[in-house]
């Protein structure tokens, strides 16, 4: 893959596991340090991504036509100060509920907009026959994050203080800086045919991309529904385990954190099973296969075997997430011209960012009137539909013609 892919794997991996190390941490530092009560605490988790996602709004289009590298760079640094400001904060006596909102909404924004010059950057990193094995090293490294990070900073948390985590997390955005610095290269600038500046029809041109494309359509409904589906029973399922069921805290984190070895399995087996069964059978056999293990969480009982049941329904859907996310993300890049690529990726990080987040206030509404078992049950009933969407998914691999580039779009950076 050479060398500065080398340095992009891991300056992603150090961001990884920081991320993961401070996972939850801004509700745990709302809890322990600043004695929130449950409303506050929903609210800090709810908010910022939402006003997170819409201040990135104008973000998407705007990196469009900027060096991807420079943004990349920009957006960990401000990351970096951002969450710098929370141990500084404590460590003054200073740190409020509001500021932790501040600084959720701003991390927010900067990871959309990473997120969309980095898919870009990629796409012109790589070469298109490796793009498959890029985006399943990245989603291996995801997972392997995920399943060390969060004992890791809850050791952390206990030894050394709530904020520990948020100093450790700063400190890895500035590291995957230096790393995407050590990138190196040329970068040609992309060029506009109507030069001026942003209009606020240019606002939504990656959404109107994503509905005009028959290849991205489906992917983008169906991803935008099973996620947020699998997210929203997170609450109430930490409610009914936590509660009713009696587990305690570290069984509960056992029961989730186990199972993302299942995230590295699947991660593994994506490039093998796309060069035997093609692409779009892998997608919607493993989007099948991701939908049918949620609906068994409704049905948790106390003690081993109820968190064996959690532990091995938790696998199956990691797993097949596993197989399913480097695949979709491979196809969602080679189904986009190079000039849309930044417009595209921020509009559904957008769109995703949001839907989840006002359905789990809503699921923890529904939860509360209802009861948690009837919440995760209705989530994992329509989420069993959610398959249906990639119905329409095109046959064969797609293709420059497939995407419908734009003459104004820029030359792969390479």
């Amino acid at each position: 893959m050479g060398r500065r892919f080398g340095w992009l794997w891991a300056a992603y991996s150090a961001s990884a596991l920081g991320t993961y190390l401070a996972f939850d941490a801004f509700s745990v530092i709302a809890v322990l340090a600043l004695h929130a009560g449950s409303a506050e605490v929903a609210l800090l988790a709810a908010t910022g991504p939402a006003v997170g996602a819409v201040a990135a709004v104008p973000l998407g289009p705007w990196v469009e036509f900027r060096r991807k590298r420079p943004v990349m760079m920009a957006m960990d640094l401000v990351r970096f100060a951002a969450l710098l400001t929370v141990p500084a904060a404590y460590a003054l006596g200073g740190l409020g509920l509001g500021q932790l909102l501040l600084v959720s909404v701003i991390v927010a924004a900067a990871d959309i907009t990473f997120n969309a010059a980095s898919g870009a950057f990629l796409k012109g990193l790589v070469p298109a026959d490796r793009l498959l094995t890029a985006n399943s090293r990245f989603e291996s490294t995801n997972w392997t994050a995920l399943v060390l990070g969060p004992p890791l900073g809850g050791a952390a948390i206990g030894l050394f203080g709530p904020v520990t985590t948020v100093a450790a997390n700063a400190v890895s955005f500035l590291l995957s800086a230096l790393g995407i610095r050590a990138v190196g290269g040329g970068e040609p600038r992309p060029e506009r045919t109507n030069p001026g500046r942003l209009r606020a029809a240019d606002l939504l041109d990656g959404w109107r991309y994503i509905l005009g494309s028959p290849e991205l359509r489906p992917l983008f409904f169906n991803n935008l529904a099973a996620n947020a589906l699998i997210m929203v029973a997170a609450p109430p399922l930490a409610v009914l385990m936590l509660g009713p069921l009696g587990f305690a805290p570290w069984q509960y984190g056992l029961a989730f954190a186990v199972p993302c070895l299942g995230g590295l399995l699947g991660s593994r087996l994506a490039r093998p099973l796309v060069a035997r069964h093609g692409q779009r059978r892998v997608l919607r056999t493993a989007a099948v296969l991701r939908a049918v293990w949620p609906l068994g969480l409704a049905f948790v009982r106390p003690g081993l075997p109820g968190l064996l049941l959690v532990m091995v329904l938790e696998f199956g859907v990691i797993t097949c997430s596993g197989v399913y996310s480097p695949v979709y993300a491979t196809r969602r890049l080679e189904c986009t011209p190079n000039d849309r690529v930044a417009r595209t990726l921020s509009a559904w990080s957008i769109t995703g960012k949001a839907t989840t987040a006002v359905l789990t206030a809503l699921w923890g509404l529904l939860a509360s009137l209802t009861g948690p078992r009837t919440a995760i049950a209705l989530a994992g009933v329509l989420l069993l539909a959610t398959p249906l969407l990639l119905a329409r998914l095109p046959t064969g691999r797609p293709s420059p013609a497939t995407a419908r580039p734009s003459p104004a779009g820029p030359p792969p950076s390479r």
